[in-house]
């Protein structure tokens, strides 16, 4: 990912959360799931620092929204206890992954702090920067 666009990303997520007046942590992770880029709200839970990496992580891994990976990953879930896996996995919603026009897998975004559904609503707004 360009840093152009990853910083256009960062940016869009933090201006939604001083928009809905959450504090969150956004993790940004390329397709092979290493760091791009994090940023922390001041305030925000420390706890929020390791659950946005791994939903970002999560995502880029399984290539699969953190929230879809819950359906398999829960105890009566096709798959459970796959959140165990790659050093520990988040089955729950907030991590995007990230793709090109061409739906090319460019990565991951991540964000905890909020309830569940700003997490997602949040990491939605960066992730439609690729599409603009």
């Amino acid at each position: 990912m360009q840093d152009t666009i990853t910083t256009a990303m960062l940016n869009a997520a933090h201006a939604e959360a001083q928009r809905m007046g959450v504090k969150v942590c956004i993790s940004i992770l390329d397709a092979a799931a290493w760091p791009v880029a994090f940023l922390r709200m001041e305030g925000t839970i420390l706890g929020a620092i390791d659950v946005a990496n791994k939903k970002a992580r999560t995502a880029a891994l399984f290539q699969m929204d953190s929230a879809d990976f819950a359906k398999i990953g829960h105890p009566n879930g096709a798959a459970y206890t796959l959140e165990n896996t790659n050093g520990g996995m988040a089955s729950f919603g907030g991590g995007l992954v990230l793709k090109a026009a061409d739906g090319t897998v460019m990565g991951a975004i991540g964000v905890s702090g909020a309830s569940t559904e700003q997490d997602i609503a949040i990491a939605q707004i960066a992730a439609n920067v690729l599409k603009a």
